[in-house]
């Protein structure tokens, strides 16, 4: 992939706001407009792959009745190119051995890691904050072993009566340090539109404008804007997205839930040509092994 934000330059950027300049980021404010989309060869080419947190009921309790490994052979099984391996399923104690198996399954089976998950919160201070980037360090590194292009992350939260201009500095920082590391296995980090400062795609551009490495893009999720114009701020972000993780509903302020439109969601995503993997991630009280089948044949319709 060709270089992946070309913002580097502050004083063009600066001039550009300046003069309210649009560059093609359609429905953004204007002081988010002087920022290059990701540049894509090519036609829209879309794969698909399941996040294992669909399968968070299954593989989670004392006595889970599911493994990875079996989340995995249901991938294969759908004919789908990819299985999205969540860190919080993987064994506390994770060994690379473990991991190494993972992905001899996979490949067996025909199989892509498409990408990881992980959980952190880069909003501390101090040794929690330092705790929080060799969480996500160590998780390139098993991405790398796992052969997963992508990691998706979020930017966390403001703790410690901290500002939200010095919250935003701390995580923006982080971020960079975790880049500039994932850059050196090979392996992108994809934040995620997921509450606080990335509640809304102004929220999430802010972090595409300041964060500088080309190891860095949003990891789309449709399911986590909630304004009276969800499509709108999806079509906000999607010129940056690396990975897109479909829900089955949105939920606008009334968080009333309504049937994702998977079809207006593939326009979109055509439009800005985007190349890459489609990750059903079901969040719904159903059994996800019933519920997974017909909605991956749903989304292979809209994005054929």
């Amino acid at each position: 992939m060709s270089k992946v934000l070309d913002r580097r330059d502050f004083a063009m950027q600066s001039s550009l706001l300046a003069g309210g300049i649009a560059l093609g980021l359609r429905g953004a404010d204007s002081q988010l407009q002087a920022i290059e989309p990701i540049r894509r060869n090519g036609t829209p080419a879309f794969k698909f792959s399941i996040a294992a947190y669909s399968y968070r009921s299954l593989l989670t309790g004392e006595n889970p009745p599911l493994e990875l490994a079996d989340f995995i052979n249901d991938c294969a099984a759908l004919g789908i190119e990819g299985t999205e391996l969540t860190s919080y399923y993987f064994p506390p104690d994770v060994t690379v051995d473990y991991i190494r198996t993972l992905k001899e399954q996979c490949f067996r089976l025909g199989l892509d890691v498409s990408g990881t998950a992980i959980g952190n919160d880069f909003g501390y201070q101090g040794e929690q904050r330092q705790e929080q980037i060799d969480h996500v360090k160590q998780w390139i590194d098993y991405a790398e072993i796992l052969g997963a292009p992508v990691i998706r992350i979020f930017a966390g939260h403001a703790h410690d009566d901290v500002n939200p201009t010095e919250a935003h500095g701390l995580m923006v920082s982080a971020i960079e340090e975790c880049c500039d590391y994932a850059g050196q296995h090979g392996v992108y980090l994809a934040l995620e539109n997921h509450g606080g400062p990335t509640a809304t795609a102004a929220g999430l551009l802010a972090f595409v404008r300041d964060v500088k490495s080309p190891w860095f893009g949003v990891n789309l999720d449709t399911g986590n804007f909630h304004s009276e114009d969800v499509y709108g701020e999806l079509e906000q972000v999607a010129p940056y997205a690396v990975n897109v993780q479909v829900k089955v509903v949105v939920s606008g302020p009334d968080k009333k839930k309504v049937p994702t439109n998977f079809k207006r969601l593939a326009q979109i995503m055509r439009d800005v040509n985007y190349r890459g993997y489609i990750v059903l991630e079901y969040e719904e009280s159903g059994n996800p092994r019933e519920a997974c089948p017909p909605f991956i044949e749903d989304l292979r319709e809209a994005f054929g």
